[in-house]
């Protein structure tokens, strides 16, 4: 990693031992009462018995911001690192197959919850304050083994309150609802996550459940837009934050999608990437869940529109975005690049030129890196219509 990255993460690493010289009793006592966002947490370590627990800060009052991705559009990558550190997390160790009994279940009622909710909680020992910033894992706040817990001032989502309480519907179904009710993407993954959701419940790590509610909507909306009419031009759109840009090809084609990643390890450029055709995606992605992310965010364009297209998103990964956030940052960088004004143009390989001058890559190396520009301009547009 560049010297720039490493710069970024010792100043956010200098700011946050300077907040704990200040207010570090708040963070490393035995105990912590705040207001969580509300927000949930499952690791995936130690799997299939977990560490599952609240994420709370040492205030109390409004903090849904702290664990709301939608609403970080223009947070920069400092602020939303603080968010991060700034939720304590308590944990209890739990079989995956535990989802019913009083911790779980005042877990799934603070998940439910339409506004942040209020928690005390007592840990077997002082709260540690060491945390590790590096620029392969999203960061955590301080970590507590919780003795005990109390909840309180929770306020039920009803559509979320009905799912809950069916168990005849399937997980998958639950997802497609909550989300055609307008719920946001990243309550429906801690509701998934918690073992909240289908017949056969189950606690889920949280980082497996993002990927997996990503993967349902986006396959759910694919569906529908194979019906959709073909677009007749291509249209390019563009967006950057948080040290990513990323360009969005649109071509006159049946659903096809390729994600092409580029990344800068110690100055060296890195690629990776995936594709699919209608039949969708038959193994995991080279690109892990960025790949589910970006594949719903351009999916909703579509659908929204009324239209079908194939789908060529180039993601340049700067050496600024030091410290990874989340996938949730791939999908809301491409969520943001459909609302932006597109460019259009006729021909493909013009289209391919005007994503790429976005990026510091060529042309040349975003197609070496790919499969599908290749195939694609060996046709004209016309055998595509």
């Amino acid at each position: 990693m560049s010297s720039d990255s490493q710069d970024i993460r010792r100043s956010i690493l200098s700011k946050w031992h300077e907040t704990l010289s200040k207010h570090g009793n708040l963070f490393s006592s035995d105990s912590i009462s705040g207001t969580s966002p509300p927000s949930v947490f499952v690791g995936s370590y130690n799997y299939p018995k977990v560490f599952v627990g609240p994420m709370v800060p040492p205030i109390h009052g409004n903090t849904e911001l702290l664990d709301s991705p939608e609403k970080w559009k223009g947070k920069t990558l400092e602020e939303i690192i603080n968010f991060r550190l700034n939720l304590v997390r308590g944990i209890q160790k739990t079989s995956i197959e535990q989802t019913e009994g009083r911790y779980i279940e005042n877990l799934q009622e603070v998940t439910m919850s339409s506004k942040p909710t209020d928690l005390d909680l007592i840990f077997n020992k002082n709260v540690s304050t060491n945390i590790s910033i590096d620029g392969e894992s999203a960061p955590f706040g301080p970590v507590g083994e919780i003795k005990s817990a109390k909840f309180s001032g929770s306020v039920s989502t009803k559509p979320i309150e009905k799912i809950f309480y069916d168990r005849d519907m399937k997980a998958q179904d639950a997802v497609l609802k909550l989300y055609n009710s307008g719920i946001e993407i990243s309550k429906i993954q801690k509701c998934f996550s918690i073992g909240m959701l289908g017949q056969k419940r189950k606690l889920v790590p949280t980082k497996w459940s993002i990927t997996a509610t990503d993967d349902i909507i986006s396959k759910s909306i694919i569906e529908e837009i194979l019906e959709n009419s073909l677009i007749d031009t291509c249209k390019i759109f563009s967006y950057e934050h948080l040290g990513n840009i990323f360009s969005v090809i649109l071509f006159p084609h049946r659903w096809i999608f390729e994600m092409i990643e580029a990344w800068y390890s110690n100055g060296i450029l890195g690629f990776g990437s995936d594709n699919e055709d209608a039949r969708g995606i038959n193994h995991q992605p080279n690109i892990a869940g960025a790949y589910f992310a970006a594949k719903l965010g351009v999916s909703e364009y579509l659908l929204k529109n009324k239209i079908q297209s194939g789908v060529l998103i180039f993601r340049e990964i700067r050496p600024e975005y030091a410290i990874p956030v989340g996938v949730w940052q791939v999908r809301e960088g491409i969520r943001e690049a459909m609302k932006q004004k597109p460019k259009v143009t006729s021909d493909f390989n013009h289209a391919l030129q005007l994503a790429a001058t976005k990026t510091s890559i060529t042309k040349k190396e975003w197609i070496a890196n790919g499969s599908m520009a290749n195939m694609v301009r060996q046709k004209t547009l016309s055998d595509f219509v």
